[in-house]
């Protein structure tokens, strides 16, 4: 219908960690959370219990981990001028977390997060933040990972300006951000009365390696062991793409094969598939940021561009069904869609409910309203 198509859904499901007990009740996939506390509609009943414990165990140090603790972290009366859905607001003025553990299998030196937002949790106010001064020790090979990254630079120097600017202990009522590393989770605990909740982790002590091939350096286990108590898990440990029936996906990266954003073929790594395209987390994985996916954007477009040039698509001239040809092959098939006018009218909702709350929009959080607010 189309003389070009752009996959763009990025990446919405997540990594496994497989190790003991990751079914147990308490521990939850970052986006899981991250969506509840936005007011996705397919997760604002998910409910996790923030009463029963005072310690959440985030696993992971990137960006999404770190915006997960400063949820826990931040004051609610900060909270509750943002877009927050207002059931996890609730939720979170009633929590007894107080204790948060950011957990990674490498150093300081190859935290995942950025600057930015390493600066905005460490900004919180009244936040008692520990890092072990040995975690902070440098090798050679860290030395040169820091020569060759900006970011890296910035972000450990951030961590060792925090860690020297902090009291020895917290004092009471101060709520606690624990950064760990050199640890990879070995298996979920839970209690002698098997009531499967989650009561800790235990982690395997590890050192970095210096991988040969690549320079890079990895995470390798010791065999020594650590437990961790917590009520809460959160895993952070990355998001993973799904195939949609019919298209070229890559099981074992979780990504759409392409070159420069041309769709390669299942059957012929040499043969693209005509006018498919890919751009975002979905053509290299869940990695970067904004200005990342900036980039690789312009590479899809220019191969676009490339393409018709060079006359590798269906000719222009040939005419296509387009947005008419679609709207009858829905109908047919009796699928209900939201117009962008649907969802314009969302948008004004939300944003008038809001400013009546000193927030800037109040999320409707069903699909029974969105689709009732859409059709008005």
């Amino acid at each position: 219908m189309y003389h070009v198509v752009v996959l763009a859904y990025g990446s919405e499901s997540d990594r496994a960690l497989g190790v003991p007990g990751e079914d147990l009740s308490g521990i939850y996939s970052a986006r899981e959370f991250v969506w509840w506390y936005n007011g996705h509609p397919d997760y604002s009943n998910l409910a996790p219990d923030l009463k029963s414990t005072d310690t959440a165990i985030i696993l992971g140090q990137g960006n999404v981990a770190l915006d997960v603790a400063r949820i826990f972290l931040q004051p609610t009366s900060e909270l509750e001028t943002t877009d927050i859905a207002n059931h996890a607001l609730t939720s979170l003025e009633e929590s007894s977390i107080r204790k948060v553990y950011l957990v990674g299998r490498r150093g300081p030196v190859q935290a995942a997060c950025t600057a930015k937002e390493l600066r905005e949790i460490l900004g919180i106010r009244d936040l008692y933040i520990h890092i072990q001064e040995t975690d902070l020790l440098k090798s050679p090979a860290d030395e040169e990972e820091m020569k060759n990254n900006r970011i890296h630079r910035r972000v450990y120097e951030l961590l060792s300006k925090a860690a020297a600017a902090q009291p020895s202990h917290p004092h009471s009522c101060q709520r606690e951000l624990h950064f760990i590393f050199f640890r990879r989770p070995d298996r979920f605990l839970d209690s002698d009365n098997s009531d499967g909740n989650v009561t800790g982790v235990r982690f395997e002590k590890t050192i970095l390696q210096e991988n040969g091939s690549t320079g890079k350096q990895s995470a390798v286990g010791t065999g020594q062991f650590e437990d961790i108590e917590c009520g809460l898990v959160l895993k952070s440990i990355g998001y993973k793409s799904v195939p949609v029936d019919g298209l070229p996906f890559d099981h074992h990266k979780g990504v759409v094969p392409n070159n420069k954003g041309r769709v390669l073929s299942n059957d012929s790594a040499d043969r693209f598939e005509q006018g498919l395209y890919v751009v975002g987390w979905l053509k290299r994985g869940p990695t970067g940021i904004i200005a990342t996916n900036l980039y690789c954007a312009e590479e899809t477009v220019a191969s676009i561009f490339e393409d018709l040039e060079k006359g590798v698509l269906t000719p222009s001239t040939t005419p296509k069904p387009g947005r008419e040809g679609l709207a009858q092959l829905l109908d047919s098939r009796n699928v209900k869609f939201v117009p962008f006018s649907g969802w314009e009218k969302i948008d004004l909702n939300e944003k008038t409910i809001g400013s009546l709350r000193n927030k800037p929009r109040e999320k409707i959080t069903t699909w029974e309203e969105l689709l009732k607010v859409a059709n008005e």
